[in-house]
């Protein structure tokens, strides 16, 4: 599909993806003042249905994300669940999916500023498969950028302008042979990669950083430490990680609604185990998959049937 034939919703209705354009004073664009979400949805196309990946819990954090950029999100959380619904369906989305909700300041002026300037909104969703390869393991470094610390801009809001942070790490990472990077905290902990949370594991026990190393607040994250301490009986402790202890890990792998759960094969070219997916890594990865397809009927509340959804609604 064509970008142009897309069906967002902006300025309150549904459009053309072409028709829906901002333009180029925009503030959001200039100052990076937006924030948004990224959600995932999975076709099963054994039952013809497309399940949308903990969907409140996104549009919540999202309600949080605008609060903290003083704006308001045009509807309430339920209205907005309604209306990404309908979106998927305008667009006859049969395939795996990617929806980007997000709000940004709109005036067209220069000057830097939160207070008086007016909001806008508007959801994009686009086919979608992998983020990354998940038949291989990730080799990463650690990177030279350090994370964006809470006493600069809250990173637990997942807003547009920090994102330079995340794209300066990445692209050095990348060109420089690697395939992701690992930030650290302004005080040299572990902090996350370039759009993923981190976790290790270490004598049976799953590791990841705490709230206070600068992390995002993963929606994936804390699914996957719902999962493993409930279907895998694990330990699982958020504390400072030091940067030696990814090397003497004997697994590590991120998280993150675009990545799913993907494994590092290495870190810094020091193998993480043997280089392969590790045992617990490999059955969170499975779990996880088989939950965000609608296979695992006790997570099925985590999932919004697109299509189902729709018939219910007739």
């Amino acid at each position: 599909m064509e970008l142009s034939e897309v069906t967002v919703y902006a300025k309150g209705g549904f459009a053309r993806y072409e028709d829906a354009k901002v333009g180029l004073l925009t503030h959001g664009l200039q100052y990076g003042t937006g924030c948004f979400e990224g959600i995932r949805g999975y076709w099963v196309p054994e039952e013809g249905e497309l399940f949308l990946v903990l969907l409140r819990d996104h549009y919540e954090r999202l309600e949080t994300s605008a609060k903290i950029l003083t704006m308001s999100l045009p509807k309430s959380v339920d209205e907005l669940l309604e209306i990404t619904v309908e979106l998927v369906l305008r667009n006859g989305y049969k395939t795996d999916v990617y929806i980007r909700p997000f709000a940004y300041k709109a005036a067209e002026d220069v000057g830097v500023r939160l207070h008086n300037v007016p909001d806008a909104f508007a959801i994009v969703p686009i086919p979608f498969t992998h983020y990354v390869d998940p038949n291989r393991g990730l080799d990463v470094c650690v990177s030279s950028w350090r994370r964006m610390d809470d006493t600069m801009a809250p990173p637990r809001a997942k807003i547009t302008g920090l994102y330079v942070n995340s794209a300066l790490a990445k692209s050095e990472a990348v060109q420089n042979g690697f395939d992701e990077a690992i930030l650290l905290s302004h005080d040299g902990h572990v902090s996350e990669g370039s759009a993923e949370n981190i976790f290790i594991v270490r004598r049976g026990v799953l590791y990841t950083p705490d709230p206070s190393q600068n992390v995002l607040e993963g929606v994936t994250r804390r699914a996957i430490m719902a999962i493993a301490h409930h279907e895998l009986g694990l330990e699982v402790v958020e504390r400072a990680i030091d940067r030696g202890e990814l090397y003497a890990a004997q697994e590590v792998f991120f998280t993150g609604t675009a990545v799913g759960v993907a494994y590092v094969a290495s870190v810094d070219r020091r193998p993480v185990g043997d280089g392969e997916m590790g045992p617990i890594t490999k059955l969170l990865s499975s779990l996880y998959a088989r939950i965000v397809t609608g296979r695992e009927p006790r997570y099925l509340e985590w999932l919004t049937p697109a299509y189902a959804s729709a018939r219910v609604k007739v």
